[in-house]
C-alpha cells in the first residue's frame, strides 16, 4: 500500500469519527476500528522508514563512489523521504489535535 492510499483511508477513517463524535451518521466505505486504523499507521510509518532507508543508502553508495549512483537519484529520493517523514508529522499533529477535541467534548 502507497503512502498516499495509507493517508487517504487514515483520512476517510479520521472524518467518519469526527462526523460520529458529532452525532451524524456515516456511511462507512471500509472497515474502521481499532486494527484497521493502527495497520493504516504502521503501514504509513513503515513506508517512511522505507524511503530514508532507500535513501540513506543510495547517499551513501553515491559517496562510496558507486559510478552507477547519480547526484540526482540521491537528491530525488532524499527530498521523497523528507516530504514522506513531513507529510507523516502532519497528520500526527492532526491525529493529536483530534484526540484532543475529543477529550474536550462534555458529556
Amino acid at each position: 500500500m502507497s503512502s498516499v492510499d495509507s493517508l487517504d483511508s487514515l483520512m476517510t477513517q479520521l472524518r467518519a469519527l469526527a462526523e460520529q463524535a458529532q452525532g451524524v451518521k456515516v456511511p462507512e466505505k471500509s472497515p474502521t476500528g481499532p486494527d484497521s486504523f493502527a495497520n493504516t499507521l504502521k503501514d504509513m510509518v513503515g513506508s517512511v522508514n522505507h524511503q530514508q532507508s532507500q535513501a540513506n543508502t543510495l547517499q551513501s553508495d553515491f559517496a562510496g563512489g558507486d559510478k552507477s549512483v547519480s547526484l540526482s537519484q540521491v537528491m530525488v529520493a532524499s527530498q521523497k523521504a523528507d516530504l514522506s517523514f513531513q507529510t507523516m508529522l502532519q497528520v500526527r499533529n492532526k491525529l493529536v489535535s483530534a484526540y484532543q477535541d475529543i477529550m474536550n467534548i462534555q458529556a
